[in-house]
């Protein structure tokens, strides 16, 4: 597939503010490898190739293991994760899917056990992050394959 338009190039203003949101959600004090397996199933649901090979990359980089990287679409089943990033993914997939579903009490019950309040915040902005990016990528084609690690970091 061919890039269909270069939107930071198109949109500069937005752009800038898109990564004022992931500047804040980068520096929010969130575990990093955390927030790499939210961006990872995340943009497993939304079907994001180019944010997936960004993320997955990213992960490796800062010490995450290749089986939990593979399972990641299967967490539930595997004893790898730990209950706060149970607590994460299972938010991550509400608030991905929140189109077709509510957000129950129980699930924000148990996500409360594991972050505080502006923990909780900050997740759920990191969430709408890369739900953001995902809607960039996807229908403007950004091609995967060309990330390095810790490239947009070096950018921003």
């Amino acid at each position: 597939m061919t890039q269909r338009i270069n939107y930071p190039k198109a949109s500069p203003a937005g752009f800038k503010a898109m990564r004022g949101l992931q500047e804040h959600v980068d520096n929010c004090g969130l575990e990093h490898k955390l927030m790499e397996l939210v961006k990872m199933r995340a943009s497993q649901i939304n079907g994001c190739a180019y944010c997936l090979d960004m993320h997955s990359k990213d992960a490796r980089a800062a010490g995450e293991t290749e089986q939990r990287l593979y399972l990641l679409n299967a967490w539930r089943e595997a004893p790898f994760y730990s209950e706060r990033e149970r607590a994460a993914l299972a938010w991550t997939e509400a608030l991905t899917l929140i189109a077709n579903n509510d957000v129950p009490d129980a699930l924000y019950d148990e996500v409360r056990k594991q972050f505080s309040e502006k923990e909780l915040a900050d997740l759920s902005l990191a969430i709408v992050a890369i739900n953001g990016w995902n809607r960039l990528a996807i229908p403007f084609r950004s091609e995967p394959g060309h990330y390095r690690p810790g490239q947009h970091a070096k950018n921003a």
